[in-house]
């Protein structure tokens, strides 16, 4: 699944290709992608007609097209709410190019330039609209409203956060993917910022000192600078940006996927542990299992 950096990535395209623009018509070709909107394919078409998508924003690795002009139903506004699940694409394209295979929803614009297209093979992810709510000074979609801020928003609070780690009984790649905690950390950039960091995975939050916990979140954001400037990670063509194109960060992964492999920093070989139906991936001479290991 995408995580922040992958979804940052599109969120940066859309907001180069599609912002600003009135939408002349929206096309939905199969229902599952607009699931989440409950009063059905339809509403959504309706509703979107001659709106204009004023900004793109995102928190953590949800996506979000705010609307202006028409008229909004409440006077928080509404928001365009973009789940890209395990395979879905945000794509910027000519109209005349032929329709991709997983094509779902189709946004024509009153410019007659470029459609955007959301696709999705395995159709986990979807469209919905949404009312804005004020959250410490934010305008959020109502469905996400319980998600933290992520650690590239400047609303983060990393001594706050820090409290509630140490207050947690649990280790802190749990923490990490607990998005009440902080948003946008998936499987992959947790292992990689943990190995950065020097920490095994089911090291007790409780046990970590506040220097550590700077360190570790240095670590987290340093990861996904590094793979925004990379294009994110891709492992197959089902993450793209909005033209296309797969990153590259796999490359340059440390110890994530790498097993057996050695690791850039000590030479021994990278190990893999059964992790919430999952993998863990770290260095068994720099990340060495806590005695107290919470698993």
């Amino acid at each position: 699944m995408p995580e922040l950096p992958e979804v940052e990535v599109v969120r940066r395209g859309v907001a180069e290709h599609a912002i600003g623009r009135t939408v002349s018509g929206v096309e939905v070709l199969h229902p599952r992608a607009v699931r989440r909107h409950v009063p059905g394919p339809e509403d959504l078409a309706g509703r979107l007609a001659g709106r204009v998508l004023s900004a793109a924003r995102r928190r953590g690795k949800y996506l979000w097209l705010e609307l202006g002009g028409g008229e909004p139903r409440t006077s928080g506004g509404e928001a365009l709410v973009v789940h890209l699940g395990m395979s879905g694409q945000l794509l910027v394209q000519p109209s005349d190019v032929p329709d991709e295979k997983h094509l779902r929803v189709r946004f024509r614009f009153a410019d007659g330039g470029p459609e955007l297209r959301f696709v999705d093979q395995r159709t986990f992810g979807g469209l919905h609209l949404a009312d804005l709510v004020e959250v410490d000074g934010l305008a959020l979609p109502e469905p996400i409203e319980h998600i933290a801020p992520d650690p590239l928003e400047e609303s983060f609070d990393l001594d706050r956060l820090a409290e509630r780690l140490r207050a947690r009984r649990t280790g802190i790649k749990r923490a990490l993917l607990d998005q009440s905690l902080v948003s946008g950390i998936g499987n992959i950039y947790a292992d990689e910022a943990l190995w950065r960091a020097k920490l095994h995975w089911a090291r007790p939050t409780a046990t970590l000192t506040r220097p550590k916990i700077r360190e570790l979140f240095d670590g987290v954001t340093e990861v996904m600078q590094d793979a925004l400037r990379a294009g994110g990670t891709s492992f197959d063509a089902l993450y793209v940006n909005v033209n296309g194109e797969s990153g590259y960060f796999d490359r340059s992964l440390a110890v994530y996927g790498q097993l057996d492999r050695p690791c850039p920093r000590c030479g021994a070989p990278i190990r893999r542990d059964p992790f919430m139906n999952r993998s863990s991936y770290t260095c068994p001479v720099c990340q060495p299992k806590p005695r107290n290991a919470h698993l």
